[in-house]
């Protein structure tokens, strides 16, 4: 990749007014640019790791403002490169003034990404660490945050790198072979190298399985709100939201399009989706938004079907018949029995007649009441159970990035088709070439193997100051 070795600079904090703005420089004159801009204790004579308190003066010696200066000296910092972070209160004039000052010394504004981007080309992080630096920022849960962090201190990473040196191991014994192909040397027994392929492809395609979790929990576990009309949906929403977030009333088809929020429920973002409700209708515009809520249920990693228990088991049937179908083998089905503190409500038959609709398919059953609040706590735990989130161990390596697991899976084909080629004694040479593409693949993944297309992309996502 193409690096230039100028000196950067950019505010690293949220835009806008705040009680502290911090603004980064990085590059091999950062800290004699800074010194440049600095009255207090001469940074250039500074440890690194140090904190040091001054004022900031323009060119003609005017205060701009009382600043803490901190030293990074390369390569001992986040980018590799000497590294000055400058505190100033979060006037907006005092950042603007600041950054002008700094560009007239002699530096330049970052572009997006680009102090993560130096940290990757100086070998202070490999490219999946990086793009996790970005997910560690954009976290909104607890559990998406572990996920990331577990992905920035370089776990997913540490695995990857062991597949790799099995790999090139593999393809190292293979080729030796071929040079040595006329006196028929054997370096590894064939069942060996077997069993060492088998090995990396279950871990590959394992590694791949937890995208559709991971990234569901990155963005938020969509959850589709379904049921008949008036069954209590937009009431539900609201209560799981602690705001008015859709509109109640008693009239059927009032929630005509779709309606999403998001709420974390223990450590886990839930993005829920409240839908029209499912009846025949001659309202074209009705009409439409039920079109929808069936799209919504397809979309959805959780459906949470809202029953009515005073409306009676025709309109229990009326609804399966449009829900059941649509659901996937990948789905999880959480059933709200709603108004179960009504004089008319029969939970008996409601319960009775979902299990006969639910013989065949894995349902989490709950009994509520949406208006009154009551068991929304167990609701909220069926949801937890549903996403499978409690019972992901801590130390399980989660993909979440949709770059990540297309190379993931383009790598087990590659390592299936070296697998395939061992087991029906097929020259080593073509089994080499697997084996090079998937370390081609993994490659992707960590930047061993990249392109500059690749790496624009990637970090034109970050946020200037990172």
């Amino acid at each position: 990749m193409t690096m230039t070795d100028d000196t950067i600079c950019a505010i690293s904090t949220p835009a806008g007014v705040g009680g502290i703005a911090v603004a980064r420089v990085s590059g091999k004159d950062a800290i004699m640019l800074v010194d440049k801009v600095w009255k207090g204790k001469s940074l250039a004579n500074a440890e690194s790791h140090t904190a040091h308190l001054g004022t900031i003066v323009d060119e003609n010696n005017q205060a701009i403002d009382q600043a803490v200066a901190t030293v990074f000296r390369g390569p001992r910092s986040f980018t590799g490169e000497d590294v000055v972070e400058i505190a100033v209160h979060g006037s907006r004039w005092v950042q603007r003034e600041l950054i002008n000052l700094l560009v007239r010394t002699g530096c330049r504004i970052a572009d997006a990404g680009e102090f993560t981007r130096r940290a990757f080309a100086n070998g202070r992080m490999d490219l999946a660490e990086a793009e996790a630096v970005a997910d560690v920022i954009a976290s909104t849960s607890r559990a998406a945050h572990r996920i990331a962090m577990s992905q920035m201190r370089g776990d997913f990473s540490r695995k990857l790198t062991h597949l790799h040196d099995q790999l090139l191991d593999l393809a190292s014994l293979l080729e030796l072979e071929l040079d040595f192909s006329e006196e028929e040397v054997e370096f590894a027994s064939r069942e060996k190298l077997l069993d060492i392929a088998r090995e990396i492809h279950t871990i590959v395609t394992r590694l791949a399985s937890t995208f559709a979790t991971g990234a569901a929990i990155k963005d938020g576990i969509p959850v589709a709100i379904v049921g008949e009309t008036n069954a209590g949906k937009s009431t539900l929403l609201n209560q799981l939201l602690h705001e008015d977030r859709a509109i109640v009333s008693d009239i059927h088809g009032t929630t005509r399009d779709t309606i999403e929020d998001t709420i974390e429920i223990g450590d886990t973002l839930f993005r829920f989706i409240d839908t029209a409700g499912l009846r025949q209708t001659d309202d074209t515009i009705e009409a439409l938004g039920i079109q929808r809520t069936l799209q919504k249920i397809t979309d959805a990693h959780i459906v949470l079907w809202v029953i009515d228990a005073t409306a009676g088991t025709d309109a229990i049937g009326r609804a399966a018949q449009q829900i059941m179908p649509k659901l996937t083998d990948e789905q999880q089905l959480v059933i709200a029995i709603n108004k179960t503190d009504h004089p008319d409500a029969d939970v008996s038959a409601t319960s009775a007649l979902l299990d006969s609709i639910t013989n065949n398919v894995s349902a989490i059953i709950v009994n509520i009441s949406a208006r009154q609040g009551h068991n929304l706590d167990g609701l909220e735990n069926a949801l937890i159970k549903a996403s499978g989130t409690d019972q992901i161990p801590e130390d399980q390596i989660m993909v979440t990035n949709a770059r990540h697991y297309q190379a993931l899976v383009l790598a087990a084909d590659s390592i299936a088709r070296a697998i395939d080629a061992l087991t029906a004694g097929i020259s080593g040479d073509f089994i080499a070439q697997d084996i090079r593409e998937t370390l081609h693949h993994l490659g992707e993944i960590t930047g061993n193997i990249t392109s500059q297309d690749i790496l624009t992309t990637i970090f034109s996502r970050f946020c200037i100051g990172k």
